[in-house]
């Protein structure tokens, strides 16, 4: 009696997991026959687009340093479409510096940018507002110095309709990782050296759907020091950014050219 009541239990376990495989098999097909042929479609309909653009960038960056531990930093950009023709966005950044070490600094700041219309005929800049905080790591291997940068920005872009300002806002949150390398080619210190530079740029937010990828910025060019204080370098740049469409993307070949101003108001003992 106890061996019917065993097996009885024992078959009616295995005819609820079948009838639970095959619920989850059906469940399977449907996804087999009905999703993915969908995506399918979405992935032939919407092909890859890539937007090949001209574009020069030219900026001041300064640090100032006020203290052993605080400082200032303060940037102001301009970049323009068509190499040089046509507004693209002005941008201006300050910031309080801390000194953790003497090669490694924290900063948080705000930012205000002014991006051109794209649409044609509209007249309004897109006004964007920034949060940031960052952490920053110079160090040397042999000769060459090393940059590292890791930045966060907390943005707010406006929306506009019909070339009106709609007073709401995109929110996204954005990291950046930057690391930049320059090597010596000259014995002579006032020579020119050539520096090599990446920045990845991921964002997040409820309204980034299919662009969690934002850009990638390579540079290569020269740095060169002009004083103490104050240096620039200059070359080429090319920044390859993806749209919110997920499937068009911006080729920027671009011009660069970027002022450092470093003082030291600190007073000598």
């Amino acid at each position: 009696m106890n061996l019917r009541i065993g097996e009885w239990l024992f078959i009616s376990a295995q005819l609820i997991y079948m009838k639970r495989f095959q619920t989850t098999l059906r469940f399977i097909c449907f996804i087999i026959i009905i999703i993915v042929p969908s995506l399918h479609s979405f992935a032939q309909a919407k092909v890859k687009e890539i937007n090949h653009q001209s574009q020069s960038w030219f900026s001041i960056n300064s640090t100032t340093r006020l203290t052993n531990k605080f400082g200032i930093i303060a940037d102001l950009h301009m970049r323009r479409n068509n190499f040089a023709a046509d507004p693209s966005f002005y941008f201006a950044r300050i910031g309080a510096n801390y000194w953790i070490k003497e090669n490694i600094t924290a900063v948080l700041g705000y930012g205000q940018m002014w991006v051109a219309p794209t649409t044609a005929n509209w007249h309004h800049f897109v006004q964007e507002h920034r949060v940031y905080q960052q952490i920053q790591m110079s160090t040397k291997i042999g000769k060459i110095s090393l940059l590292n940068r890791l930045r966060n920005e907390q943005r707010w872009q406006e929306k506009i309709a019909n070339d009106k300002f709609t007073h709401n806002y995109k929110f996204t949150d954005r990291i950046r990782y930057l690391l930049s390398m320059t090597i010596p080619v000259f014995k002579n210190p006032k020579y020119p050296s050539l520096v090599l530079a990446d920045e990845l740029c991921f964002h997040f937010g409820k309204e980034v759907i299919y662009n969690t990828f934002d850009q990638n910025r390579y540079f290569i060019g020269i740095k060169q020091p002009i004083s103490k204080s104050l240096s620039f370098d200059t070359g080429y740049m090319m920044v390859f950014q993806q749209k919110a469409s997920g499937y068009q993307y911006d080729k920027n070949q671009t011009y660069r050219l970027f002022f450092y101003y470093t003082p030291d108001l600190r007073k000598k003992k």
